[in-house]
């Protein structure tokens, strides 16, 4: 018998009908976050149903399942409590909340209470960092808490009861929460009545309606094109532009010069790819992938100077050998046999004459 509800079952078709036929994929993320709504967390159960509705493996649910931090893999409490310890929200005092929920809570990252309340977790970042250092339930924020106060807050939830957070609407459950993110409204009375934004979010808003900025108009029932529509709607879009760029048949009337055909005094300019010769000799010495090779057709290497005669070069090398001979019998080059020898000679007598061990002797040959 399956663990999820017919519900479920409905709202995964409402879920996948949002999408065309041919990127049903692209429902699975509301999904997961569906049958987390249901179980508390992505199950091995959720991973199936989620690879049976749409038609894939359940290797593909689970990589993106293991992807995103926001899919639980193991039971997780009524409240998820993040704390933000990275680098403002630390400096501000983050470290010393989490440490604190730690000891008072007993439990440690990503783990739940026995009551099954809370699930303690540090977050890397929480995108709030004019609010640090900041705690969210549930995805919602608690500004600018200290230890006390984010004690206070885990109390008001183990007992039962819904502290307002900072910014945004009541709290909810963790299943409450997967709902919505799933794509569907909070039915609770009253559930977005509260709340506002901060202080600091609204300044980007201000100085917008100050300086006349708007985000352009935008239809939201705007339907979502099929994979094949928008083949199409691109292949259009190329036969245009290629259309475009042909030329144009020979002009009976005799040829007049550009200035005159366009009505433009303005002179000529450069095209972009037009580098000066101190820029291509730099890309020579420091390539990048953009840098044509040496030796391509129409590729001319800059020199410093003019290139030394046929007759310099030789003697040059010639020069350069003869100052270099070299190596001999596997010996590096410049070392020299006699002394090789003459050492060698000197140790052993020492060794001989002072009966003193192989090793001290050999110390004592080397050093000399």
């Amino acid at each position: 018998m399956s663990v999820f509800t017919e519900e479920t079952r409905v709202r995964a078709r409402e879920i996948i009908a949002r999408y065309p036929a041919d990127r049903s994929r692209s429902a699975l993320l509301p999904l997961l976050h569906l049958v987390q709504a249901e179980e508390g967390y992505v199950s091995p159960a959720g991973v199936t149903f989620c690879a049976e509705v749409l038609g894939l493996n359940k290797a593909q649910v689970g990589a993106v399942a293991t992807f995103y931090t926001m899919y639980k893999r193991r039971p997780t409490g009524d409240y998820l409590v993040s704390v933000c310890t990275n680098t403002m929200c630390n400096v501000l005092g983050g470290q010393e909340v989490y440490d604190t929920l730690v000891e008072h809570l007993g439990v440690g990252h990503d783990e739940t209470t026995a009551d099954g309340k809370i699930t303690l977790e540090h977050a890397e970042c929480l995108a709030a960092c004019d609010y640090g250092p900041v705690m969210t339930v549930n995805y919602d924020f608690f500004d600018g808490v200290d230890p006390q106060g984010a004690v206070g807050v885990v109390d008001e939830l183990r007992a039962g009861g819904r502290p307002m957070p900072t910014r945004g609407a009541r709290l909810c459950t963790l299943k409450e929460m997967a709902v919505q993110l799933a794509g569907f409204a909070d039915e609770r009375d009253g559930a977005v009545a509260d709340g506002g934004p901060g202080e600091a979010t609204l300044r980007g808003l201000r100085l917008a309606e100050r300086h006349g900025i708007a985000a352009p108009g935008y239809d939201p029932k705007t339907p979502i094109r099929s994979k094949a529509e928008a083949d199409r709607a691109a292949a259009e879009a190329k036969a245009k532009a290629e259309a475009a760029k042909a030329p144009a048949p020979a002009p009976s009337a005799p040829a007049v010069k550009p200035e005159q055909a366009t009505g433009s005094t303005a002179p000529d300019v450069k095209a972009p790819d037009d580098k000066s010769p101190q820029v291509r000799t730099a890309e020579t010495r420091q390539p990048d992938a953009a840098t044509a090779v040496p030796d391509a057709p129409g590729t001319k290497v800059p020199t410093d100077g003019a290139p030394p005669a046929s007759r310099d070069a030789q003697a040059a090398q010639a020069a350069g050998v003869a100052a270099n001979p070299p190596a001999g019998d596997g010996k590096p080059a410049g070392d020299e046999a006699g002394a090789q020898e003459r050492n060698l000679k000197e140790a052993e007598a020492e060794t001989g004459a002072a009966g003193a061990g192989s090793a001290v002797a050999s110390e004592r040959g080397v050093q000399k």
